[in-house]
């Protein structure tokens, strides 16, 4: 699980300002502020209205079956349910049982109009909005960070990637998890990021590669995954193992308080940029944010979210699981940081703790510069549809 998601990445909008979202390029169409998300002025709570497909903006457009390989993950993870396991919470919530007979009708192979057909058979769409019947929110991007690596340490390959440290135990106080050490028989906190860069932990966690690039290090732990890959060609994967239990502070809101950017310049390009070149300055502004993650290596593919499946580029979004069930299809009408529409199906697979409220999501664009360059200047409104299974519970429109 990983810094501030809980799945495989993590919001590049997350990482700029504390507790905050912030992607400050917006694209085309009405947007939130670029210096923060949805504030305490805007909506909140939940609503839902069950609607026809038809309803469904650019429901005949899209080439749906490119959403098959997530469905048929979800659908895979569900089928392993408890008939009676609840999915969902509130008015959304079904038992698995209706979820694993609305998937029995998805095809594993489908062209868009057939697959078109059997959702509309399996499923209900139902708008989501606030509770004053807002249905616009917030829409941001994440991707899967990539490091040069290393098995062996140089000069070239001179920063580690941690494991979880042997000594690391997390546990529950006050109804959250907390993250120290026992010494001497008492609980204390772990290193901080500064303490852990100097030594602090050289002996008791171990190095899963060596990496070249100390920036991209630290966003690979705020994207709390990344592929690797060796000189020889090799590629591996890893993904979250821990953390230090510091909370987290993003780096644009630390060069944003030092003045060193402006708002409009802390998309993560603009940032990783910065820090690039400006090595003599980056490690300190960097200490700065006291929050460490640990890794683990990742068997197959990845990377994985919060349902425990690989996510899917281009059509996994994270979500409020409060709100989405994860595993339902998502119909999602935004629009991509060019200004294109972005209105496709969806499937609800990861979550994050800065992807919160009625309306809001965050789309999964994959791995290495390309998906970078999207996920970085991401910051869209729109407004999205969830599919429920129709079943004894599930009222038509």
């Amino acid at each position: 699980m990983p810094d501030l998601r809980f799945g495989g990445a993590v919001a590049l909008a997350a990482v700029l300002l504390v507790g905050g979202c912030t992607s400050p390029r917006v694209s085309n169409g009405p947007s939130y502020p670029s210096s923060a998300a949805p504030s305490a002025s805007q909506p909140t709570g939940v609503a839902f209205q069950p609607v026809s497909f038809a309803t469904l903006p650019g429901w005949q457009a899209d080439a749906v079956s490119q959403a098959l390989p997530a469905l048929n993950r979800s659908c895979a993870a569900i089928a392993r349910k408890a008939p009676d396991a609840p999915i969902g919470s509130g008015q959304l919530a079904r038992p698995a049982r209706e979820w694993q007979r609305a998937c029995a009708q998805i095809p594993a192979k489908a062209g868009p109009e057939d697959l078109r057909a059997a959702l509309s058979r399996a499923f209900t769409p139902y708008r989501v909005t606030f509770a004053d019947g807002t249905p616009t929110g917030l829409f941001t991007g994440y991707y899967e960070a990539e490091l040069n690596g290393s098995l062996v340490r140089s000069l070239r390959y001179a920063y580690p990637a941690y494991g979880r440290p042997v000594d690391l135990v997390e546990r529950e106080e006050g109804g959250r998890k907390v993250a120290g050490r026992i010494r001497g028989g008492v609980f204390e906190p772990y290193p901080s990021r500064t303490e852990i860069e100097a030594g602090a932990i050289a002996n008791v966690a171990p190095v899963l590669f060596w990496v070249d690039n100390a920036v991209d290090l630290h966003i690979a732990q705020i994207q709390g995954s990344s592929q690797v890959r060796l000189a020889d060609g090799r590629i591996f994967r890893i993904g979250y193992g821990g953390s230090n239990g510091y909370p987290f502070k993003g780096l644009g809101r630390i060069l944003l308080d030092h003045g060193l950017v402006q708002p409009g310049q802390a998309t993560m390009p603009d940032i990783r940029a910065f820090l690039q070149a400006n090595p003599n300055q980056a490690p300190g502004l960097m200490r700065e944010n006291p929050r460490y993650i640990f890794f683990r290596p990742i068997e197959g593919d990845g990377p994985v979210g919060a349902m425990g499946v690989p996510l899917t580029p281009g059509r996994s979004l994270a979500v409020d699981p409060t709100v989405v069930p994860l595993g339902a299809p998502v119909w999602l009408d935004t629009v991509a940081p060019d200004g294109q529409p972005l209105v496709r199906l969806m499937v609800a697979q990861d979550i994050g703790s800065a992807i919160k409220g009625a309306v809001r999501g965050d789309f999964f664009w994959g791995a290495g510069e390309p998906a970078l360059a999207q996920a970085g200047r991401m910051k869209s409104s729109g407004r999205y549809f969830v599919l429920i299974p129709n079943g004894s519970t599930s009222p038509r429109p």
